[in-house]
């Protein structure tokens, strides 16, 4: 190793004495600042492409349920479907039902009561997810003694929540697909806000 008469190596010449049998030394500034070889720079760059392929992995149908739910697994965790969905019918608001004895969820105990419906998507996973939807369009009122009335100089307005999904996406050979994640706006319930204009 070469010497400096009278001093100890610097951190440059301890560098360059080590790197100058495998390749071109470090770019160093100051005792403090290196730079990587040339060599680490490009092949950082060559795997670049090789992540972002492997992200992108195309799958044909026989793999991409098992794949989207490894992902699922992995990455985007998804809640718990507890709530059952009711049936397919139209919606209307309960104003009548809350004289009687208070119900056990909170949904109907609601001034702004919610019902859960099936949303499907089917180039989405999971392909299917429950969704609350506002069952009256102001609020449930309740006055003293009064018949409880639906007013609407309030508005039932759903709460949203953010989730991530996997969408099917048609990979370059119109054959394959790979699967982006997507943020999909789910209602998780509903609440009472001042309406924008008063009647």
């Amino acid at each position: 190793m070469k010497q400096v008469s009278g001093h100890r190596p610097t951190r440059q010449l301890l560098l360059r004495d080590t790197l100058s049998s495998s390749g071109p030394p470090a770019v160093c500034g100051s005792d403090s600042d290196c730079l990587p070889p040339p060599q680490i720079l490009i092949v950082g760059l060559c795997l670049v492409p090789v992540w972002a392929c492997k992200m992108n992995r195309c799958y044909d149908d026989s793999e991409l349920v098992e794949a989207a739910q490894k992902k699922l697994r992995s990455h985007y965790p998804q809640p718990l479907e507890l709530a059952t969905p009711q049936p397919d019918s139209e919606a209307s608001c309960p104003v009548a039902l809350f004289p009687q004895q208070a119900p056990e969820h909170i949904r109907d105990r609601s001034l702004s009561p919610w019902r859960y419906v099936l949303v499907t998507k089917k180039d989405h996973f999971p392909s299917s997810y429950v969704e609350a939807q506002c069952l009256c369009s102001g609020c449930i009122l309740i006055q003293g003694n009064r018949p409880p009335v639906e007013s609407h100089n309030y508005n039932s307005y759903p709460v949203i929540q953010s989730r991530v999904f996997l969408k099917k996406e048609l990979c370059g050979d119109k054959k394959t697909y790979y699967l982006k994640p997507v943020a999909v706006k789910v209602a998780v319930g509903c609440t009472c806000t001042r309406a924008n204009s008063y009647t």
